[in-house]
């Protein structure tokens, strides 16, 4: 497999000011090479990036999938609301930042709209109970698979047939190197303690999002691990 993928690579150091999701010609290209390999049916997901208008794009008997780029870790540093813990510790959220900018940071979710509704990089984002958070995200797509409500369902199911791909959570968990996120009975490991979506996910004080910070910066380091093995 003659792949090149730099998991220290900040995609800010080619987006030329933009949003890396969208500007960074490298990390199109590392997202292209991650996910364009066999399903667990052993059907192959393959991805194009030459389709007018897609960022990536897959057409074959497994469906049609418009496919985006969406940053799954959160420093919060540009959050107006989070901006009394933040400015206290500018080093931490730097650097938490900077770790988030790497291909473990990264995932890609289908992107075109439904029915004029919100995709899922725009529903996680505005949604307050997710708060941008993938610990919970993640929550919402197990349940999803489990047939259960959340938070986030109805934005789901709208994609049902991206989800379909993987199987089951095991299988959405293991195509896209999520591991570390799950514990041993295919439950969350949240960043935070969790309480079934009943209150708006925040930071208590500096210490809690110290915590979160090194459990989100564990969990990248992981999954760049994880990665650098499927490569080789």
């Amino acid at each position: 497999m003659n792949m090149t993928i730099d998991t220290n690579f900040n995609f800010y150091s080619d987006s030329k000011d933009g949003d890396p999701d969208s500007a960074s010609p490298t990390l199109r290209k590392y997202h292209k090479i991650l996910w364009s390999k066999p399903l667990p049916n052993g059907k192959l997901l393959k991805l194009r990036d030459d389709k007018h208008g897609a960022y990536l794009y897959h057409e074959s008997e497994l469906g049609e999938f418009y496919l985006g780029s969406d940053a799954i870790t959160h420093s919060y540093k540009h959050h107006q609301r989070k901006k009394w813990i933040t400015e206290q510790i500018p080093t931490e959220v730097n650097k938490l930042f900077d770790k988030g900018s790497t291909i473990g940071a990264y995932i890609i979710f289908p992107n075109n709209k439904i029915g004029g509704m919100q995709t899922i990089n725009q529903a996680r984002g505005v949604n307050s109970l997710i708060d941008d958070r993938f610990d919970l995200t993640l929550e919402c797509i197990r349940l999803f698979y489990a047939g259960e409500i959340s938070t986030l369902y109805d934005t789901l199911l709208r994609y049902e047939n991206f989800f379909d791909l993987f199987d089951d959570f095991k299988g959405y968990i293991k195509f896209f190197f999520l591991d570390d996120l799950i514990n041993e009975s295919n439950k969350i490991n949240f960043y935070l303690p969790f309480d079934g979506f009943k209150t708006r996910p925040s930071f208590s004080d500096v210490n809690q999002y110290l915590l979160y910070k090194k459990r989100v910066v564990s969990f990248i380091n992981s999954r760049n691990k994880r990665i650098e093995n499927f490569l080789k």
